[in-house]
């Protein structure tokens, strides 16, 4: 049996590697770190960076919290038990400028007892603006450490983020996709507990070389105002889907989870234009035309 506060430490440790990496990358701002206790049990590490170079608004979670589980949540497990552990680490980044993507990553664990406990987690990429080649790096990226680990993991996993980043009120993919896995056990993959472990971890750990490589292309791009509106546009889907159909956040509403840090995924500015339609063959125009499923960019 794994033991969850090793992989509570292990979190940990992937939360300070990103901040670092993260700072790094940006140059001029510092993540600020607020650490919080639960009323029920267990706390964590807010970590929020904002006003940078590079990232406008960025948060980098570590929680490991246990208690009593509500009865709704009991519920939608179809379960009688009370006591649960959950640990993970999540995170979004808003950008600056309109042609670096926002990204978010998040690991986790979950534990009620001994037969009910899984891994869950993924990382997926939201462009502003889709261009091809970034878009094929980081799903090649992706591909590369699911496939040290399972080669049905980047198929499986990519089109069920497709399945699930998808705004069903308007039709569209919240971004490019990426992979999303819930509730990996080892009946479901013939991989041990150990081994899943790793997966998430090595899925971690692929953060931080993958965005940075991103924005390091971008970063420095040129933008005019109307790109910098329609980045707001799209900011405002990525507002709607968090607080529409995000199970993390229903799930942390819903354990009586710290509301700033559940909140922490939305950007400082947003934008929702009445009936707003991009112009015939213009850069915004191909990028909704690219956000739908089952596009394969690896």
């Amino acid at each position: 049996m794994i033991d969850k506060e090793r992989i509570a430490e292990a979190y940990q440790r992937i939360q300070d590697e990103i901040c670092a990496a993260l700072e790094t990358l940006d140059g001029k701002a510092k993540f600020k770190e607020e650490v919080w206790e639960r009323e029920g049990g267990g706390g964590g590490r807010t970590r929020v960076i904002q006003g940078g170079d590079v990232l406008e608004k960025g948060g980098v979670n570590f929680s490991a919290v246990h208690g009593q589980l509500p009865e709704i949540v009991k519920k939608s497990f179809g379960v009688d038990e009370d006591e649960f552990f959950a640990t993970g680490v999540s995170i979004v980044l808003h950008p600056h400028n309109p042609h670096v993507p926002i990204i978010h990553m998040n690991i986790r664990y979950f534990e009620l007892n001994e037969q009910i406990r899984w891994f869950g987690g993924g990382i997926d990429l939201t462009p502003h603006y889709v261009v091809d080649e970034d878009a094929r790096y980081f799903h090649t990226a992706l591909k590369a450490v699911c496939d040290r680990h399972h080669s049905d993991f980047y198929p499986d996993f990519k089109a069920w983020a497709d399945r699930y980043f998808f705004i069903k009120h308007r039709n569209e993919t919240r971004g490019i996709g990426g992979v999303f896995y819930d509730k990996l056990t080892p009946e479901k993959t013939g991989l041990s507990e150990e081994q899943l472990f790793d997966f998430s971890c090595d899925l971690g750990r692929t953060f931080a070389p993958v965005y940075c490589e991103l924005a390091n292309r971008r970063r420095h791009q040129p933008f005019s105002a109307k790109e910098k509106e329609w980045q707001l546009l799209r900011r405002g889907r990525y507002v709607e889907f968090n607080l529409v159909y995000d199970a993390g956040t229903k799930f942390g509403l819903e354990t009586n989870g710290r509301i700033e840090s559940i909140l922490m995924s939305l950007p400082t500015q947003a934008s929702w234009l009445y009936d707003f339609k991009p112009a015939p063959n213009s850069e915004e125009q191909k990028t909704l035309d690219l956000l739908k499923k089952g596009i394969e960019w690896a």
